[in-house]
């Protein structure tokens, strides 16, 4: 009538028991493997786009679209345009606090035509490369900088205020307010839905600090 009687009939009830209890704890030790299978970081760097176009000081810059269901980011989806010298700018930051680890290489850098679209796709696919690998470096995951690269519109060098804590806004405020004010884009970008994230700091201060909020908008 009852299993537990029925395996009892077959052998001792210490040993049934036993493997009721190896089993839990393979069950266990699986968990962290099925939920870190689950866990997703996707980076898309594309939409090259010509800024000041015809003049001295034009250049080309990309856009960096981030979706993920990962803890180590504040926001679950993000959209930032940067050029290759900010590139070049996180690559030496991302080093410096690696320390021995070493931070993938960047596509090497070239005096080019904007209208050579090879060259634009070929830096592309090369900054692709950094990305994708960077994301999934811990070392790289626990620095700020990172972070404020890809889910923020901040410069450089307003990158290194926010970390450094000269700035009226801390590194969660800058991501979650620059989240909620391009709240629109994300569901042309995946097509699906993003939660609201309330803004921390008001839109007027974080552009009084020179912060452009509609980069992606456009």
């Amino acid at each position: 009538m009852f299993p537990l009687v029925a395996q009892e009939r077959d052998f001792p009830l210490n040993i049934f028991i036993t493997r009721i209890l190896g089993l839990l704890q393979f069950w266990q030790n699986q968990e962290p493997k099925e939920k870190k299978l689950l866990e997703f970081i996707a980076v898309r760097v594309q939409d090259p786009r010509v800024v000041n176009e015809g003049s001295w000081n034009s250049y080309v810059d990309f856009k960096i679209f981030l979706h993920t269901n990962s803890k180590a980011f504040t926001a679950k989806t993000s959209c930032v345009r940067r050029r290759y010298s900010e590139f070049v700018w996180l690559k030496r930051k991302l080093q410096k606090n690696a320390g021995l680890v070493p931070v993938p290489d960047l596509p090497g850098k070239s005096v080019f035509a904007f209208n050579n679209t090879d060259f634009i796709e070929k830096r592309r696919k090369g900054l692709q490369n950094f990305l994708d690998k960077v994301v999934h470096m811990t070392v790289c995951l626990s620095d700020s900088q990172l972070h404020l690269f890809l889910q923020t519109q901040l410069p450089v060098g307003h990158i290194e205020d926010c970390v450094q804590g000269h700035t009226p806004f801390s590194v969660t405020d800058a991501i979650l307010t620059y989240a909620s004010s391009n709240r629109g884009w994300a569901q042309e970008e995946e097509d699906g839905s993003v939660e609201p994230c309330p803004a921390p700091i008001s839109y007027e201060s974080m552009e009084r600090y020179g912060w452009n909020l509609s980069t992606c908008k456009q």
